[in-house]
């Protein structure tokens, strides 16, 4: 199994973007970190960051998957998001921050599980809020 996270470079070094954005985005990437550091607990071959800059066309570091949105009429290649592979090869892609945190915040949860100790990393007043705030159905559609 396989993670990758992008970001945008210029966010992570606090060049553009507003302070809570520039916070979550270090955020994903201190977790990205540690679940990095202790990946053989929860059985991950791989975990990569990617920095992504506006110069460079953002393709993927090791998985190939990139989500695009569409920003006046035009395709854009979004710059942050989280892409994972399981062990059939299966790949799910969430280009949502708080999906992003959500996804490795439990992964850092298991790992903590696993090392029966903790691991966590602090977040910032935006990312706690973007955890805390976000509901249990976020992305899931809406009952008829």
């Amino acid at each position: 199994m396989r993670l990758e996270l992008r970001v945008c470079a210029h966010c992570y070094a606090r060049e553009h973007g507003d302070e809570g954005r520039q916070d979550v985005v270090r955020d994903m990437v201190r977790c990205a970190e540690r679940i990095r550091e202790h990946k053989d607990v929860i059985d991950l071959d791989a975990v990569h960051i990617r920095k992504v800059r506006e110069d460079e066309p953002g393709k993927p570091e090791a998985l190939p998957v990139v989500t695009a949105s569409i920003v006046d009429d035009q395709v854009a290649i979004n710059d942050t998001q989280l892409a994972t592979e399981g062990q059939d090869g299966t790949m799910l892609v969430y280009p949502n921050p708080p999906d992003i945190l959500t996804v490795l915040a439990k992964n850092i949860d298991e790992i903590s599980t696993g090392l029966d100790r903790d691991v966590s990393v602090e977040l910032s007043e935006a990312g706690s809020e973007l955890l805390a705030s976000k509901p249990s159905t976020w992305g899931a559609p809406a009952d008829s």
